[in-house]
C-alpha cells in the first residue's frame, strides 16, 4: 500500500509500548517493533499479525548503535511516525546519595540518549520527506518532585524540553514533536500489585482523580492521536496521561516515615 504509513516503535512488545504497536498496526500502519526481550517482541508481532496487521520486529537495546543502525535499515527509507516509548526508572537506590555514575549513566542511555540517537537517525529522512511525526515518551515525574529517583526525573525532563525545542526547529518541514507523560501505569514494569504495595483496594480515588490505574491502551490512544492527522496542529507538547494525578500532585513523608509516599497514608 503506497499510502500506508510506516512507524517505528521503541519497547514495543510489552506494557505501553505493545499497546501502541497493536493500535497503530490495527490503523493500518507497517509497524517497526523494537524491543530488547526478542520473546516477547515475537509474542506481540504474532498476535498483530493474526489481527491482520502488518510488523517487522528488530530485537536488541535501542541504546546500542547496532540497533539504531538495523531499525533504520528496516524502515527501507521511508519513516512517518516515530515513538520513542523506551525508559525506566531502574537501577534504582533508595536516595540520590546512595546512587553511583554507573546508576546515571545507564539511566540516562534508557531515558534520553536512545531519543536523541533514533530521533538523529530517522529525523533527515521525515524533513527529506516534508512530513512526519514524532511522539515521546516523558513521565509525570519530569513535572514534579520524586524524592527517590531524581535522576529519572531529570532525564525525563530532558525528554520533554528535547520536545519542545526540537519541535520549533523541525516544524517548517512538516515534523511534528510531541510527548506523553505516564502515571500509574498497569503494565508488566509496574503491575497494579506493585503500585498499591498494602494499601487497600477500592481507595484509588483517594488519590488518582479518575479513580483508577491507567490500562496500556490509555496511553496508546494518546499516541495515536499525537500521530495522526487529527493533531496536524499540535507539536511541543507533553500530554499528561495519568488520571489528574499531575493536576493533584504532591509528594508527603509517609505516615509511619518510612519513605515517602505520594497518596495519603494510615499509620
Amino acid at each position: 500500500m503506497a499510502d500506508r504509513r510506516t512507524t517505528v516503535v521503541t519497547g514495543g512488545a510489552l506494557g505501553i509500548g505493545g499497546a501502541i504497536s497493536r493500535r497503530l498496526a490495527a490503523g493500518g500502519d507497517l509497524v517497526i517493533l523494537n524491543d530488547i526481550d526478542p520473546e516477547a517482541a515475537a509474542r506481540t508481532a504474532a498476535a498483530i499479525t493474526a489481527a491482520g496487521g502488518d510488523v517487522r520486529v528488530v530485537p536488541g537495546d535501542i541504546v546500542e548503535d547496532a540497533t539504531v543502525e538495523a531499525v533504520t535499515a528496516a524502515t527501507g527509507g521511508r519513516i512517518d511516525v516515530l515513538v520513542n516509548n523506551v525508559g525506566d526508572f531502574r537501577p534504582a537506590a533508595k536516595s540520590f546519595q546512595d546512587s553511583t555514575p554507573g546508576q546515571w549513566q545507564r539511566l540516562y542511555e534508557l531515558n534520553l540518549l536512545h531519543v536523541f540517537k533514533l530521533t538523529h537517525a530517522l529525523l533527515p529522512t521525515m524533513i527529506e520527506q516534508g512530513s512526519g511525526s514524532i511522539v515521546n515518551n516523558s513521565t509525570v515525574e519530569a513535572f514534579r518532585g520524586i524524592p527517590q529517583h531524581p535522576v529519572y526525573a531529570a532525564f525525563n525532563a530532558g525528554v520533554s524540553a528535547f520536545t519542545r525545542s526540537l519541535a520549533v526547529a523541525v516544524g517548517r518541514h512538516g515534523v511534528r514533536v510531541n510527548a506523553i507523560a505516564p502515571d500509574l501505569a498497569n503494565t508488566e514494569q509496574t503491575p497494579v500489585e506493585w503500585m498499591r504495595r498494602g494499601y487497600d483496594e477500592g481507595l484509588e480515588h483517594t488519590w488518582v482523580p479518575l479513580a483508577r490505574f491507567g490500562e496500556p491502551d490509555d496511553y496508546a490512544a494518546v499516541v495515536a492521536f499525537l500521530a495522526s492527522d487529527d493533531a496536524r496542529f499540535v507539536t511541543g507538547h507533553t500530554i499528561p496521561v495519568d488520571g489528574g494525578t499531575l493536576a493533584a500532585s504532591g509528594w508527603f513523608v509517609r505516615a509511619d516515615d518510612r519513605g515517602w509516599t505520594n497518596r495519603p497514608h494510615r499509620a
